[in-house]
């Protein structure tokens, strides 16, 4: 592994992020293909942000993911005509938002919904029955929708008319 990969590994540690100027949180609203990505900020504003080469094979993110962007540059991108106004610096983990949601820092939009990072609690109820502690705070597993069931044929004996053919 390459240096630089390791020590991006180590920087995104389990420690609480801090945010400097000109950074914010944002969620990711979906994934526009390669390294493009769609975030939302506090105020609901969606604006097109660079994933960097150096998260690419290390790190992934899904839409609901929520990330630390640098947006320094955002008004000045704008002004210019550029479509991509900001760059992720940092993906945040589930510990690290439950962590950040505790604190100030964290936007009030984004601390009404929940985190798709972890165990939700939208489990059908026929999972829940089926959770024990044995699981070790995993997620119930879900059927699998991609194999054909085999259909199991009942057929009923006809005793009856094997005792009257004698």
């Amino acid at each position: 592994m390459k240096g630089g990969r390791k020590n991006l590994k180590r920087a995104m540690g389990d420690d609480l992020p801090s945010l400097q100027e000109g950074q914010s949180i944002m969620k990711v609203a979906s994934l526009r293909g390669s390294n493009i990505i769609e975030v939302m900020d506090a105020k609901g504003d969606k604006s097109l942000g660079l994933f960097p080469a150096k998260f690419q094979k290390s790190i992934w993110i899904k839409q609901g993911s929520f990330v630390i962007v640098d947006g320094s540059g955002m008004d000045k991108a704008l002004e210019l005509g550029h479509k991509v106004t900001c760059i992720v610096s940092q993906v945040l983990f589930y510990e690290q938002v439950r962590a950040l949601q505790r604190s100030p820092e964290w936007p009030e939009v984004f601390r009404s919904e929940r985190s798709e990072h972890g165990p939700t609690e939208d489990a059908h109820p026929t999972e829940r029955q089926c959770s024990s502690d044995e699981d070790d705070d995993l997620p119930p597993l879900e059927a699998n929708l991609n194999r054909v069931r085999p259909s199991h044929f009942y057929v009923e004996s006809d005793a009856d008319s094997d005792t009257s053919s004698d």
